[in-house]
């Protein structure tokens, strides 16, 4: 799935628009997704990636990049094996779109959309 186009507070994902935070998965968008503290990604919040078995796990961090991830969750991911890329959200939505054209590896992408 290509990101189109992404501006605060919205993106739009193979022709859809979404107005709330997202996470891309290879056959499916999961467009509710929130976390158990809004600018804080925790272990808890990954648990539906981690079912998924990606190869790497983009995240973008809004904006201005307010999100945070906690460092128990990038151990975890490392641990597993799984390769997390972290940046800004404009500039994570380009790296998964360079991802999924260039790579056959199972991407999931995480895009906190605000702030």
């Amino acid at each position: 799935m290509e990101i189109d186009d992404c501006s605060f507070g919205r993106i739009k994902i193979d022709g859809h628009e979404y107005t709330r935070d997202v996470i891309i998965y290879p056959n499916r968008i999961d467009s509710s997704w929130w976390r158990k503290e809004g600018h804080r990604l925790q272990i808890e919040d990954v648990a539906d990636i981690l079912e998924a078995r990606p190869d790497v796990v983009v995240v973008g961090t809004g904006q201005q990049g307010s999100m945070k991830i906690d460092k128990e969750v990038e151990d975890l991911l490392r641990t597993k094996g799984i390769e997390l890329r972290v940046a800004e959200t404009p500039q994570a939505c380009r790296a998964h779109n360079r991802l999924i054209k260039k790579s056959k590896k199972i991407i999931v992408t995480a895009l906190h959309l605000t702030c």
